[in-house]
């Protein structure tokens, strides 16, 4: 029984290595038209600065544990891809956002990663400071989960899913799954519970994907709409422009009325000069 176990803690953990790979890949193709554009455009680092921290810390709670080697491996390779993405989009970032990257940088890699391995270095020890380390990597992950409700919220709202690829979506449920048998056949909740929420997000946005797939964006909607109106506005106009013009010659008949036809009717004023 506990040579299947093991068996199985390490399918999972094979498993989740593999897709969760394929989820660092995913933004390549960003990162080409990054570079056939040659600037960043409207793309942050924000993403890939967070992805890099996430796995700094994921790799310094499994280092203060002691079976849990596959949790090594993927956030090591992590580490290297994000670090790659960060050193690409600073190389065509404008001045302005490469100024932000590297503050953000500073402020979540160098002072807050350097501050949790410092204080729980200093002040815990054993099996402690796994704990502590473990509830921040768990109260970390679920706010990274809990990020893709903003692109839930637009999506309701634009009823368009142009900013929430299929695939990535999958992708990460299927990682969500693979890490959260991983973690309870472990025993270790730290890496359990944060993919539950990672998992149902992961459904909601394929859900969400399949309604609104075919329907045509809100503002795709107002443009078709307003269409009516203005044929409406032009069919007014001529009307307009033809009154005028109905306007202009009843006017004009007015006047020449008022021009006797006979000059010979009109009255001879004259005026007696005395001498």
């Amino acid at each position: 029984m506990t040579g299947n176990l093991a068996h199985l803690t390490l399918a999972f953990g094979l498993l989740g290595n593999v897709v969760s790979f394929m989820v660092f890949l995913a933004p390549i193709p960003t990162f080409y038209k990054v570079y056939k554009k040659k600037s960043t455009e409207g793309f942050q680092s924000a993403p890939y600065v967070v992805g890099l921290f996430s796995a700094m810390l994921w790799i310094y709670y499994a280092l203060l544990k002691t079976n849990v080697l596959l949790l090594i491996t993927i956030n090591s390779v992590g580490c290297f891809i994000e670090t790659l993405y960060i050193c690409f989009f600073l190389f065509y970032a404008p001045k302005k956002a490469r100024m932000e990257s590297l503050k953000l940088i500073v402020l979540l890699i160098v002072v807050g990663f350097g501050l949790i391995v410092a204080l729980t270095q200093f002040l815990a020890s054993g099996v402690t400071r796994g704990v502590i380390v473990g509830w921040i990597c768990l109260v970390f992950s679920l706010c990274v989960f809990v990020a893709p409700l903003g692109v839930v919220r637009q999506v309701i709202k634009t009823k368009s899913v142009e900013y929430m690829p299929i695939l990535l979506s999958v992708a990460l449920t299927l990682s969500a799954v693979m890490w959260f048998f991983y973690g309870l056949l472990l025993g270790d909740f730290n890496i359990a519970i944060p993919n539950v929420l990672g998992f149902i997000f992961g459904v909601l946005q394929m859900i969400l994907y399949y309604m609104y797939k075919n329907k045509k964006p809100v503002a795709d909607e107002k443009i078709t709409t307003s269409e009516p109106k203005n044929s409406e506005m032009e069919q007014k106009i001529p009307e307009f422009k033809d009154q005028k013009i109905i306007d202009v010659v009843k006017l004009e008949t007015l006047m020449h009325s008022d021009i006797p036809k006979d000059p010979s009717n009109v009255p001879n004023h004259t005026i007696e000069v005395k001498a």
